[in-house]
């Protein structure tokens, strides 16, 4: 079927490198630069085809994929086989297409073995403060469509003057936008972060559990408390209510697909949205990966398209749906397989 093609077409995007531009090619749209995410550091676009979207990193020098001009429309081949017919190219707003994703900061004192922000040039960290974000968003409404503000951030003091910088983001943001959701993804210690969020006006978190596998987790995050995680994804439930709360994992560093069924079934039947991230290795977080985990094969399109359909089994089972997300990774849908969006 064209539906379970297109998937796989996505899946293959989103898991290869990057795509290679023709020589003196214009973009219609200005080129987002990523201080978090898969594509942190470097020139990407968004690119769109058959209702699913992709963010990939993009150079005129070299790439997986190539993009062709056909006297004003647009494909991709790979490997010099057509790969896509027609891709369009949409405007990204901030990080992301339809929304403005900012990223408080990019410093972290907790030094997860897959993360790259800490590393990227310190010129990429935009230091905003709390009236830029504002004005910044302003601006971006009246030029797009912005169906939401979304907040990121490394701990670059402590948690809880990181958690502080959010709220009064958040309490600033709110001010102005009554009706706009903000999404944040925090990295919260304890109960009374959650609520403080939930207060100054955000409508949806992340609290990302980074791997379903609890010794995988210790390897690549020793700094931080899996425990403590989970105990504050289900308060956050009691706060943010049922499907409003989503957690990261990230597959590719060894766990198996039982372990990631396991705790999307916990995570599910607890009212939280779990998201799968393919592993991304670079020459930067690499070598420590390599340290942690030893080499694992990278993620391949079969597994991905695998869990996002058990993904989506299990979010069916327990009354959850995707499309009631309307901030952060959920709502941009480019760097996974998002079940009722994708597939």
């Amino acid at each position: 079927m064209e539906e379970d093609l297109n998937i796989r077409k996505k899946a293959e995007l989103m898991l290869g490198g990057g795509i290679i531009l023709p020589k003196g090619f214009v973009f219609p749209y200005r080129l987002s630069v990523s201080t978090a995410g898969p594509g942190a550091g470097s020139a990407s676009a968004v690119f769109s085809f058959g209702g699913h979207r992709v963010k990939k990193s993009v150079s005129y020098e070299t790439g997986e994929f190539e993009l062709v001009e056909n006297g004003g429309t647009l494909s991709l081949r790979k490997d010099g086989v057509p790969f896509l017919e027609e891709v369009k190219i949409e405007p990204v707003v901030f990080h992301s297409p339809e929304q403005a994703f900012f990223n408080l900061d990019q410093r972290c004192i907790f030094k997860c073995a897959f993360c790259i922000s800490p590393s990227l040039d310190k010129d990429l960290d935009k230091q905003l403060t709390d009236d830029d974000i504002i004005k910044m968003t302003k601006k971006a409404m009246r030029e797009h469509k912005v169906v939401s503000v979304s907040l990121t951030s490394g701990v670059a003091g402590s948690v809880d003057e990181t958690v502080d910088r959010f709220v009064s983001c958040v309490s600033g943001l709110r001010k102005e936008f009554p009706g706009l959701p903000i999404g944040v993804e925090p990295y919260v210690s304890e109960k009374e972060h959650v609520t403080a969020l939930k207060d100054a006006g955000a409508t949806e978190i992340k609290l990302n559990i980074q791997s379903p596998n609890r010794a995988i987790f210790e390897k690549v995050c020793p700094e931080l408390d899996h425990d403590n995680i989970i105990a504050m994804l289900l308060y956050a439930v009691d706060v943010f209510g049922t499907g409003k709360v989503t957690s990261n994992m990230i597959f590719g560093m060894g766990e198996t697909d039982e372990d990631i069924e396991n705790i999307t079934e916990f995570l599910c039947s607890n009212g939280i949205i779990p998201t799968f991230r393919a592993l991304r290795t670079n020459p930067v977080n690499s070598g420590p990966m390599t340290a942690a985990v030893g080499i694992q094969p990278p993620a391949d399109v079969d597994r991905a398209v695998k869990l996002a359909k058990m993904q989506k089994e299990k979010l069916l089972a327990h009354g959850l749906d995707t499309r009631d997300c309307r901030t952060m990774c959920l709502e941009c849908a480019c760097c996974d397989l998002v079940p009722f969006r994708d597939l």
